[in-house]
């Protein structure tokens, strides 16, 4: 009988972006969480830049804007950003994701690709309004993209909304 080769267990890997919300100020303890069992690399809008601490980030994560997309370009053939960030991660999460950017992507067109949405939660708002429009907190989004990971046989490809 052969034995079996113990193989290392490959950390997930977690492309974490951020959109222009107010809520992109809990983005470092999102990103700090995340790191502590994922490989994170961070993506963030010029907006959400208003918002986020780059330096409070783990200094294992790295951390694209815009600028950055085409750097390594510069004929047909050499990489673009965006398709070897697609090709690297397993899953993307966008927290925060303001409401602008969602109107962008058409909530439908997002769940027919087999996106997990995390709901926003009621509460008082920045704009002093009481409403359904904040971000969770990192731990939620945290533990729910574990879940929907480790204990639902977590596919590479995309996870239905139903499932969880």
């Amino acid at each position: 009988m052969s034995k079996l080769k113990s193989q290392p267990i490959q950390k997930p890997r977690i492309l974490l972006a951020a959109s222009g919300s107010l809520a992109a100020i809990k983005f470092g303890v999102l990103a700090d969480s995340l790191s502590d069992w994922a490989e994170v690399r961070v993506v963030a809008t010029k907006s959400a830049l208003h918002f986020i601490n780059r330096q409070s980030l783990p200094p294992s994560i790295k951390f694209y804007v815009d600028e950055d997309e085409w750097s390594s370009w510069g004929k047909i053939g050499d990489d673009v950003l965006h398709i070897e960030l697609r090709k690297w991660a397993d899953v993307m999460v966008i927290a925060s994701l303001s409401a602008n950017t969602l109107a962008k992507k058409h909530l439908e067109s997002i769940k027919d690709l087999g996106i997990l949405v995390i709901s926003p939660i009621p509460k008082k708002l920045v704009c002093g309004d009481y409403g359904n429009g904040a971000m969770p907190e990192p731990s939620v989004i945290e533990s729910t993209l574990r879940l929907a990971m480790y204990n639902r046989e977590f596919q590479v490809k995309s996870m239905p909304l139903d499932s969880l």
